[in-house]
């Protein structure tokens, strides 16, 4: 069986850092997987293992990238070495993504990824945003934008979990999570589930 993953998808100040804190609260198994990041703003921003371009190259030329993205005049880099380590530890590797593409992506890589789409309104994020101290809250605001469209674009079935993160507590989206996560497992490891 492949071992668990989450992935939690949304726009900026959706939740997916105080969602995946709760989800650590609950579990210690659950840990935010640091993606890469080529940075060049805002590069001391905790959650994220620092790369250059030239390791970044030699990572594509190796076919070592899962998923990579443009966004804040950085890059970002879901990479296979980084999933790998966390899943030789025993963890549920949490991922964040803003990107449609990046969460098709994962389901290329062997694991039980639970896809969950976090949302909320414009105006929450512009609020949750300045509340944190964001330097850059037009630009979370034009992700915001960016999401929704990415979202319209989407399938039905590109998500197995769909969270108001405006109408449930951190807590209770974080148990409604693993709720699902337990689920799928369960459904996984079931006679015939892989036929």
């Amino acid at each position: 069986m492949n071992p668990p993953a989450i992935v939690l998808y949304g726009p900026p100040a959706a939740g997916k850092d105080t969602i995946s804190e709760a989800l650590t609260g609950l579990d210690h198994r659950y840990v935010l997987f640091e993606k890469l990041k080529i940075a060049t703003e805002y590069g001391d921003r905790p959650g994220y293992r620092l790369a250059t371009e030239k390791e970044l190259a030699e990572m594509r030329a190796r076919d070592l990238v899962v998923y990579e993205n443009a966004r804040y005049n950085n890059r970002y880099v879901v990479d296979r070495p980084g999933l790998a380590a966390a899943f030789a530890t025993g963890d549920v590797p949490v991922v964040h993504m803003g990107q449609v593409a990046g969460v098709r992506a994962l389901r290329a890589y062997p694991a039980t990824w639970l896809r969950v789409l976090l949302w909320c309104p414009r105006d929450v994020t512009a609020r949750r945003a300045r509340h944190r101290g964001s330097p850059d809250v037009d630009a979370r605001l034009t992700a915001w934008d960016e999401t929704l469209t990415d979202l319209q674009a989407s399938d039905p079935d590109d998500f197995d979990l769909r969270i108001q993160t405006d109408q449930h507590e951190p807590a209770e989206s974080a148990s409604l999570i693993d709720a699902a996560l337990t689920a799928a497992l369960a459904r996984t490891s079931a006679p015939g589930a892989d036929r």
